[in-house]
Protein backbone atom coordinates (compact mmCIF):
# COMPACT_ATOMS: atom_id res chain seq x y z
CA UNK A 1 0.00 0.00 0.00
CA UNK A 2 1.17 3.72 -0.23
CA UNK A 3 3.36 4.80 2.34
CA UNK A 4 0.60 6.90 4.53
CA UNK A 5 1.44 5.99 7.74
CA UNK A 6 -1.93 7.41 9.05
CA UNK A 7 -3.90 4.06 8.60
CA UNK A 8 -1.60 2.33 10.64
CA UNK A 9 -1.18 4.50 13.59
CA UNK A 10 -2.93 2.06 16.47
CA UNK A 11 -0.40 -0.09 15.75
CA UNK A 12 2.24 2.20 17.03
CA UNK A 13 0.75 2.56 20.41
CA UNK A 14 3.42 0.44 21.78
CA UNK A 15 0.51 -2.25 23.32
CA UNK A 16 2.84 -5.13 21.02
CA UNK A 17 6.21 -4.55 20.64
CA UNK A 18 7.27 -4.35 16.64
CA UNK A 19 10.42 -5.83 15.33
CA UNK A 20 13.48 -4.19 13.43
CA UNK A 21 15.25 -5.98 11.03
CA UNK A 22 18.79 -4.62 9.94
CA UNK A 23 21.54 -6.01 7.92
CA UNK A 24 25.52 -4.78 8.79
CA UNK A 25 27.47 -3.79 5.65
CA UNK A 26 28.40 -7.55 5.14
CA UNK A 27 24.70 -7.99 4.76
CA UNK A 28 24.40 -9.97 7.81
CA UNK A 29 20.85 -9.49 9.40
CA UNK A 30 19.97 -8.83 12.68
CA UNK A 31 15.82 -8.96 14.34
CA UNK A 32 15.73 -7.47 17.87
CA UNK A 33 12.80 -6.02 19.41
CA UNK A 34 11.62 -2.14 19.51
CA UNK A 35 10.41 -0.91 22.65
CA UNK A 36 8.64 2.01 20.82
CA UNK A 37 7.72 3.02 17.07
CA UNK A 38 6.39 6.54 17.16
CA UNK A 39 3.94 8.40 15.13
CA UNK A 40 5.77 11.56 13.24
CA UNK A 41 3.58 12.54 10.63
CA UNK A 42 2.10 10.54 7.33
CA UNK A 43 5.60 9.61 6.22
CA UNK A 44 7.87 9.25 9.20
CA UNK A 45 7.92 7.25 12.00
CA UNK A 46 10.55 7.38 14.93
CA UNK A 47 12.60 4.64 16.71
CA UNK A 48 13.64 4.74 20.33
CA UNK A 49 17.16 4.75 20.88
CA UNK A 50 17.80 3.54 23.73
CA UNK A 51 21.72 1.54 23.73
CA UNK A 52 24.48 0.97 21.39
CA UNK A 53 23.45 -1.81 20.04
CA UNK A 54 23.54 -3.99 16.81
CA UNK A 55 20.69 -2.58 15.30
CA UNK A 56 22.15 0.98 16.21
CA UNK A 57 25.53 0.20 14.84
CA UNK A 58 23.77 -1.67 11.52
CA UNK A 59 21.99 1.64 10.93
CA UNK A 60 25.02 3.78 11.26
CA UNK A 61 26.46 1.67 8.59
CA UNK A 62 23.56 0.87 6.39
CA UNK A 63 20.71 3.29 7.29
CA UNK A 64 17.74 0.93 6.00
CA UNK A 65 15.63 -0.84 8.08
CA UNK A 66 12.91 -3.33 8.24
CA UNK A 67 9.70 -3.09 10.90
CA UNK A 68 7.13 -5.64 11.78
CA UNK A 69 4.32 -3.92 13.71
CA UNK A 70 0.75 -5.50 14.90
CA UNK A 71 -2.52 -3.59 15.49
CA UNK A 72 -3.44 -4.47 19.21
CA UNK A 73 -7.11 -4.93 18.13
CA UNK A 74 -7.65 -6.62 15.01
CA UNK A 75 -4.01 -8.70 15.11
CA UNK A 76 -3.53 -7.26 11.59
CA UNK A 77 0.63 -6.95 10.38
CA UNK A 78 2.10 -4.45 8.39
CA UNK A 79 5.64 -4.76 7.36
CA UNK A 80 7.36 -0.83 7.00
CA UNK A 81 10.37 -0.39 5.00
CA UNK A 82 12.19 2.17 6.54
CA UNK A 83 15.19 4.63 5.44
CA UNK A 84 17.11 6.67 8.14
CA UNK A 85 16.86 10.20 8.57
CA UNK A 86 18.16 11.92 11.49
CA UNK A 87 18.55 11.37 15.37
CA UNK A 88 16.32 14.28 17.49
CA UNK A 89 17.83 14.46 21.20
CA UNK A 90 16.18 16.84 22.70
CA UNK A 91 13.29 18.69 21.47
CA UNK A 92 9.29 18.26 21.55
CA UNK A 93 9.30 14.81 19.44
CA UNK A 94 12.17 13.84 21.76
CA UNK A 95 10.01 14.27 25.02
CA UNK A 96 6.88 13.26 23.64
CA UNK A 97 8.80 9.72 23.27
CA UNK A 98 10.31 9.90 26.44
CA UNK A 99 7.00 10.20 28.16
CA UNK A 100 5.63 7.40 26.38
CA UNK A 101 8.65 5.29 26.81
CA UNK A 102 8.53 5.72 30.63
CA UNK A 103 4.69 4.38 30.69
CA UNK A 104 5.35 1.06 28.37
CA UNK A 105 8.90 0.76 30.56
CA UNK A 106 6.49 0.89 34.25
CA UNK A 107 4.40 -1.46 32.55
CA UNK A 108 6.61 -4.23 31.41
CA UNK A 109 9.07 -3.64 35.09
CA UNK A 110 11.66 -2.13 33.04
CA UNK A 111 11.79 1.30 34.62
CA UNK A 112 15.71 0.89 35.19
CA UNK A 113 16.15 -0.43 32.07
CA UNK A 114 14.45 2.00 29.24
CA UNK A 115 15.72 5.24 29.24
CA UNK A 116 15.58 7.11 25.64
CA UNK A 117 18.68 7.88 24.22
CA UNK A 118 17.65 9.57 21.35
CA UNK A 119 15.05 9.62 18.93
CA UNK A 120 15.52 8.02 15.30
CA UNK A 121 13.85 9.33 12.60
CA UNK A 122 12.97 7.22 9.68
CA UNK A 123 11.18 8.08 5.95
CA UNK A 124 8.53 5.51 5.79
CA UNK A 125 9.27 4.27 2.22
CA UNK A 126 6.38 1.51 2.02
CA UNK A 127 4.25 -0.17 4.01
CA UNK A 128 2.87 -4.06 3.40
CA UNK A 129 0.31 -5.58 5.14
CA UNK A 130 0.84 -9.31 5.64
CA UNK A 131 -0.96 -11.76 4.07
CA UNK A 132 -3.25 -14.74 5.55
CA UNK A 133 -3.03 -12.54 8.82
CA UNK A 134 -6.32 -13.77 10.96
CA UNK A 135 -8.38 -10.49 11.92
CA UNK A 136 -10.83 -9.78 14.77
CA UNK A 137 -13.06 -7.24 14.63
CA UNK A 138 -12.42 -3.63 15.67
CA UNK A 139 -13.88 -2.10 18.89
CA UNK A 140 -16.53 0.69 18.11
CA UNK A 141 -14.79 3.92 17.46
CA UNK A 142 -16.39 6.96 19.26
CA UNK A 143 -17.53 9.79 16.52
CA UNK A 144 -14.81 12.22 17.84
CA UNK A 145 -15.30 14.37 14.45
CA UNK A 146 -18.85 14.82 16.52
CA UNK A 147 -17.30 15.10 19.71
CA UNK A 148 -15.24 18.52 18.06
CA UNK A 149 -18.23 19.78 16.39
CA UNK A 150 -20.07 20.00 19.48
CA UNK A 151 -17.33 21.12 21.59
CA UNK A 152 -17.03 24.30 18.99
CA UNK A 153 -20.36 24.78 19.36
CA UNK A 154 -20.11 25.14 23.49
CA UNK A 155 -17.16 27.51 23.10
CA UNK A 156 -19.01 29.28 20.68
CA UNK A 157 -21.61 30.60 22.64
CA UNK A 158 -19.78 31.84 25.85
CA UNK A 159 -19.53 35.49 26.36
CA UNK A 160 -17.27 34.98 29.66
CA UNK A 161 -14.45 33.19 30.52
CA UNK A 162 -15.91 31.57 33.84
CA UNK A 163 -18.41 29.86 31.45
CA UNK A 164 -15.88 28.87 28.68
CA UNK A 165 -13.69 26.96 31.33
CA UNK A 166 -16.89 25.45 32.40
CA UNK A 167 -18.43 24.64 29.02
CA UNK A 168 -15.02 22.97 27.75
CA UNK A 169 -14.59 20.32 30.33
CA UNK A 170 -18.34 19.64 30.47
CA UNK A 171 -18.43 18.79 26.83
CA UNK A 172 -15.09 16.66 27.37
CA UNK A 173 -17.51 15.13 30.14
CA UNK A 174 -21.10 14.60 27.69
CA UNK A 175 -19.26 13.86 24.33
CA UNK A 176 -15.82 12.38 24.98
CA UNK A 177 -16.45 10.22 28.47
CA UNK A 178 -13.34 11.92 29.95
CA UNK A 179 -14.31 12.09 33.47
CA UNK A 180 -11.21 13.82 34.87
CA UNK A 181 -9.86 16.80 33.58
CA UNK A 182 -8.67 20.16 34.07
CA UNK A 183 -7.54 23.66 32.94
CA UNK A 184 -4.27 25.85 33.87
CA UNK A 185 -3.01 29.18 32.55
CA UNK A 186 0.36 29.74 31.69
CA UNK A 187 2.00 32.18 33.84
CA UNK A 188 4.87 32.90 31.11
CA UNK A 189 7.14 34.87 33.14
CA UNK A 190 7.32 33.05 35.90
CA UNK A 191 7.17 29.79 33.72
CA UNK A 192 4.41 28.50 35.43
CA UNK A 193 0.93 27.07 35.28
CA UNK A 194 -1.82 28.03 37.81
CA UNK A 195 -5.23 25.79 38.14
CA UNK A 196 -8.39 27.58 36.99
CA UNK A 197 -11.02 24.83 36.09
CA UNK A 198 -11.27 20.87 36.68
CA UNK A 199 -13.98 18.60 36.82
CA UNK A 200 -14.02 14.84 38.10
CA UNK A 201 -11.90 15.06 41.69
CA UNK A 202 -13.37 16.04 45.32
CA UNK A 203 -11.16 18.97 45.90
CA UNK A 204 -11.13 21.35 42.55
CA UNK A 205 -7.50 22.07 43.07
CA UNK A 206 -8.02 25.56 41.60
CA UNK A 207 -5.18 27.78 42.48
CA UNK A 208 -2.68 25.05 42.35
CA UNK A 209 0.38 25.88 40.53
CA UNK A 210 3.17 23.10 38.04
CA UNK A 211 6.34 24.35 36.79
CA UNK A 212 7.43 24.47 33.16
CA UNK A 213 9.40 20.63 33.00
CA UNK A 214 7.79 19.60 35.57
CA UNK A 215 5.85 16.34 35.35
CA UNK A 216 3.72 15.57 32.35
CA UNK A 217 1.48 18.78 32.37
CA UNK A 218 5.15 20.87 32.77
CA UNK A 219 6.64 19.10 30.26
CA UNK A 220 4.40 19.78 27.34
CA UNK A 221 3.96 23.24 28.48
CA UNK A 222 7.84 23.92 28.36
CA UNK A 223 8.13 22.06 25.03
CA UNK A 224 4.60 23.14 23.75
CA UNK A 225 3.97 19.78 22.27
CA UNK A 226 0.98 17.28 23.23
CA UNK A 227 2.22 14.28 25.35
CA UNK A 228 0.60 11.27 26.37
CA UNK A 229 1.04 8.08 28.66
CA UNK A 230 -0.57 5.52 28.58
CA UNK A 231 0.43 3.22 31.23
CA UNK A 232 1.04 4.04 35.21
CA UNK A 233 4.34 5.36 35.89
CA UNK A 234 5.76 6.76 38.27
CA UNK A 235 7.91 9.42 36.44
CA UNK A 236 5.46 12.35 35.42
CA UNK A 237 3.66 12.00 39.00
CA UNK A 238 3.08 16.23 38.78
CA UNK A 239 1.44 15.69 42.44
CA UNK A 240 4.78 16.18 43.82
CA UNK A 241 6.37 18.76 41.29
CA UNK A 242 5.49 21.99 43.29
CA UNK A 243 6.81 20.35 46.54
CA UNK A 244 10.08 18.81 44.66
CA UNK A 245 10.97 22.47 43.03
CA UNK A 246 10.40 24.21 46.33
CA UNK A 247 12.88 21.95 47.99
CA UNK A 248 15.34 21.72 45.62
CA UNK A 249 15.35 25.51 45.26
CA UNK A 250 15.47 26.01 48.71
CA UNK A 251 11.85 27.70 49.57
CA UNK A 252 10.58 24.53 51.83
CA UNK A 253 9.93 27.21 54.58
CA UNK A 254 7.50 28.55 51.71
CA UNK A 255 5.45 25.36 51.35
CA UNK A 256 2.40 26.72 53.34
CA UNK A 257 1.63 28.18 49.81
CA UNK A 258 1.31 25.25 48.24
CA UNK A 259 -2.56 24.40 46.93
CA UNK A 260 -2.20 20.60 46.28
CA UNK A 261 -2.76 19.85 42.37
CA UNK A 262 -6.48 18.24 41.80
CA UNK A 263 -5.52 14.43 39.93
CA UNK A 264 -6.20 11.01 40.20
CA UNK A 265 -4.06 9.06 42.66
CA UNK A 266 -2.59 6.50 40.55
CA UNK A 267 -3.59 7.33 36.70
CA UNK A 268 -3.16 4.84 34.08
CA UNK A 269 -3.51 7.26 31.01
CA UNK A 270 -3.03 10.86 30.74
CA UNK A 271 -2.90 13.44 27.83
CA UNK A 272 -1.52 17.04 28.20
CA UNK A 273 -2.41 19.45 25.46
CA UNK A 274 -0.98 22.91 24.91
CA UNK A 275 -3.82 25.94 24.62
CA UNK A 276 -1.70 28.38 22.54
CA UNK A 277 -3.31 31.80 20.51
CA UNK A 278 -1.50 33.90 18.51
CA UNK A 279 1.41 31.93 18.41
CA UNK A 280 2.09 32.03 22.31
CA UNK A 281 1.17 29.70 24.76
CA UNK A 282 -1.86 30.38 26.77
CA UNK A 283 -2.56 27.06 29.35
CA UNK A 284 -2.46 23.53 29.10
CA UNK A 285 -5.55 20.99 29.05
CA UNK A 286 -4.95 17.97 31.15
CA UNK A 287 -6.98 14.54 31.47
CA UNK A 288 -6.37 11.29 33.19
CA UNK A 289 -8.26 7.94 33.09
CA UNK A 290 -7.61 5.51 35.80
CA UNK A 291 -7.49 2.84 32.39
CA UNK A 292 -4.72 2.02 30.37
CA UNK A 293 -4.71 3.10 27.23
CA UNK A 294 -7.60 5.55 27.88
CA UNK A 295 -6.02 7.80 25.09
CA UNK A 296 -5.07 7.19 21.65
CA UNK A 297 -3.67 9.28 18.55
CA UNK A 298 -7.62 10.31 17.30
CA UNK A 299 -8.02 11.77 21.36
CA UNK A 300 -4.94 13.34 21.17
CA UNK A 301 -5.84 15.09 17.44
CA UNK A 302 -9.33 15.93 19.30
CA UNK A 303 -8.58 17.45 22.06
CA UNK A 304 -5.73 19.72 20.24
CA UNK A 305 -8.40 20.63 18.14
CA UNK A 306 -10.69 21.64 20.77
CA UNK A 307 -7.41 23.36 22.74
CA UNK A 308 -6.70 25.86 19.52
CA UNK A 309 -11.13 26.54 20.25
CA UNK A 310 -10.08 27.03 23.34
CA UNK A 311 -7.08 29.24 23.01
CA UNK A 312 -8.86 31.45 20.61
CA UNK A 313 -11.56 32.26 22.29
CA UNK A 314 -9.70 33.25 25.61
CA UNK A 315 -8.08 35.11 23.35
CA UNK A 316 -10.85 36.76 22.26
CA UNK A 317 -12.81 37.00 25.59
CA UNK A 318 -9.46 38.85 26.96
CA UNK A 319 -9.73 41.40 23.98
CA UNK A 320 -13.10 41.69 24.67
CA UNK A 321 -13.28 42.23 28.30
CA UNK A 322 -11.37 45.38 28.75
CA UNK A 323 -13.52 47.81 27.09
CA UNK A 324 -11.99 51.50 26.54
CA UNK A 325 -14.21 52.86 28.88
CA UNK A 326 -13.89 55.66 31.38
CA UNK A 327 -12.98 54.24 34.79
CA UNK A 328 -15.98 54.43 37.76
CA UNK A 329 -16.26 56.78 40.76
CA UNK A 330 -15.85 55.51 43.59
CA UNK A 331 -19.53 54.23 45.47
CA UNK A 332 -20.05 53.55 49.00
CA UNK A 333 -20.54 50.55 50.49
CA UNK A 334 -22.94 49.89 53.52
CA UNK A 335 -20.67 49.08 56.45
CA UNK A 336 -19.71 45.56 57.03
CA UNK A 337 -20.87 43.86 60.28
CA UNK A 338 -19.85 41.18 62.35
CA UNK A 339 -16.63 39.21 63.66
CA UNK A 340 -13.44 41.03 61.81
CA UNK A 341 -11.59 39.08 58.97
CA UNK A 342 -7.62 39.27 59.67
CA UNK A 343 -5.84 39.82 55.90
CA UNK A 344 -2.14 39.19 55.99
CA UNK A 345 -0.18 40.23 52.93
CA UNK A 346 3.13 39.56 52.38
CA UNK A 347 5.20 41.74 49.89
CA UNK A 348 7.91 39.63 48.90
CA UNK A 349 5.72 37.37 46.45
CA UNK A 350 1.81 39.34 47.16
CA UNK A 351 0.70 36.43 49.02
CA UNK A 352 -2.04 36.81 51.12
CA UNK A 353 -3.74 35.03 54.42
CA UNK A 354 -7.24 35.24 55.19
CA UNK A 355 -7.36 34.21 58.99
CA UNK A 356 -4.38 31.30 59.33
CA UNK A 357 -5.62 29.87 55.49
CA UNK A 358 -3.67 30.54 52.48
CA UNK A 359 -5.62 32.12 50.06
CA UNK A 360 -3.37 32.93 46.60
CA UNK A 361 -0.42 34.98 46.07
CA UNK A 362 1.39 36.41 42.68
CA UNK A 363 -0.61 38.43 40.48
CA UNK A 364 -3.44 37.30 41.69
CA UNK A 365 -3.03 37.80 45.28
CA UNK A 366 -2.06 41.71 44.06
CA UNK A 367 -5.26 42.27 42.98
CA UNK A 368 -6.95 40.85 45.98
CA UNK A 369 -4.93 43.19 48.10
CA UNK A 370 -5.42 46.31 45.99
CA UNK A 371 -9.54 45.64 46.23
CA UNK A 372 -9.43 45.41 50.29
CA UNK A 373 -7.26 48.59 50.18
CA UNK A 374 -9.35 50.58 47.58
CA UNK A 375 -12.54 49.10 50.16
CA UNK A 376 -11.30 50.42 53.33
CA UNK A 377 -10.18 53.60 51.96
CA UNK A 378 -12.92 54.64 49.77
CA UNK A 379 -15.79 52.42 50.47
CA UNK A 380 -15.56 51.32 46.67
CA UNK A 381 -17.16 47.71 45.59
CA UNK A 382 -17.60 48.60 41.99
CA UNK A 383 -14.47 48.06 39.61
CA UNK A 384 -13.36 47.38 36.09
CA UNK A 385 -10.48 45.10 34.78
CA UNK A 386 -9.09 48.42 32.82
CA UNK A 387 -8.65 50.06 35.89
CA UNK A 388 -6.61 47.07 37.02
CA UNK A 389 -4.49 46.56 34.07
CA UNK A 390 -3.48 50.45 34.43
CA UNK A 391 -2.11 50.26 38.07
CA UNK A 392 1.15 49.47 38.45
CA UNK A 393 0.97 48.18 42.05
CA UNK A 394 -0.67 44.90 40.27
CA UNK A 395 2.49 44.78 38.12
CA UNK A 396 0.93 42.81 35.64
CA UNK A 397 2.81 41.57 32.31
CA UNK A 398 3.47 43.72 29.56
CA UNK A 399 2.21 40.41 27.08
CA UNK A 400 -1.02 37.68 27.20
CA UNK A 401 -1.72 39.43 30.74
CA UNK A 402 -4.86 36.70 30.96
CA UNK A 403 -5.98 38.86 33.61
CA UNK A 404 -9.42 37.42 33.29
CA UNK A 405 -8.11 34.36 34.36
CA UNK A 406 -6.74 35.36 37.16
CA UNK A 407 -9.89 37.05 38.27
CA UNK A 408 -11.95 33.95 37.88
CA UNK A 409 -9.06 32.14 40.04
CA UNK A 410 -9.43 34.57 43.07
CA UNK A 411 -13.09 34.28 42.82
CA UNK A 412 -13.10 30.65 42.93
CA UNK A 413 -10.72 30.88 45.65
CA UNK A 414 -12.21 32.92 47.39
CA UNK A 415 -16.06 30.78 47.36
CA UNK A 416 -13.97 28.21 48.43
CA UNK A 417 -11.84 29.54 51.41
CA UNK A 418 -13.65 32.85 52.08
CA UNK A 419 -17.07 33.55 51.33
CA UNK A 420 -17.47 36.60 53.00
CA UNK A 421 -15.53 38.64 50.33
CA UNK A 422 -16.84 37.54 46.62
CA UNK A 423 -16.01 38.84 43.48
CA UNK A 424 -19.17 38.96 40.94
CA UNK A 425 -19.33 39.50 37.25
CA UNK A 426 -21.73 42.73 36.82
CA UNK A 427 -21.33 43.34 32.80
CA UNK A 428 -18.55 42.95 30.48
CA UNK A 429 -14.85 43.96 32.09
CA UNK A 430 -17.01 45.26 35.23
CA UNK A 431 -16.89 43.60 38.80
CA UNK A 432 -18.56 44.06 42.55
CA UNK A 433 -16.25 43.27 45.16
CA UNK A 434 -18.94 42.56 47.94
CA UNK A 435 -17.67 42.60 51.94
CA UNK A 436 -20.07 40.82 54.14
CA UNK A 437 -17.59 41.61 57.23
CA UNK A 438 -15.32 44.21 58.71
CA UNK A 439 -11.69 43.53 57.62
CA UNK A 440 -8.14 43.91 58.86
CA UNK A 441 -5.33 44.88 57.34
CA UNK A 442 -1.55 43.33 57.74
CA UNK A 443 1.13 44.25 55.65
CA UNK A 444 4.31 42.47 55.73
CA UNK A 445 6.81 44.30 54.11
CA UNK A 446 9.77 41.97 51.52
Amino acid sequence: MPACVDSIRECLEGAIPAIIATCDPDGTPNASYASQVHYVDGQHVALSYQFFNKTRQNILANPRATALVIDPFTVARYTLALAYVRTEASGPLFERMKAKLAGIASHTGMSGVFKLQGADIYRVLEIREVEATRQLARPPARNLLAAVRAAGQQIARCTELAALLDATLSTLDTELDIRHAMILVADAPNERLYTVASRGYPASGVGSEIPFGHGVIGVAARECTPIRINYMTTDYAYGRAIRESALASGLGDQLETEIPLPGLPAPHSQLAVPVSAGGRLAGMLYVESPQDHRFGYDDEDALAAIATQLGLAMQHLQVVEAPDEPLLTAESAAPATGVPIAVRHYAANDSVFVGDDYLIKGVAGAIFWKLLRDYLREHRTEFTNRELRLDPTIRLPDIADNLEARLVLLQRRLLERSPHLRIEKTGRGRFRFRVERPVQLLEIPA
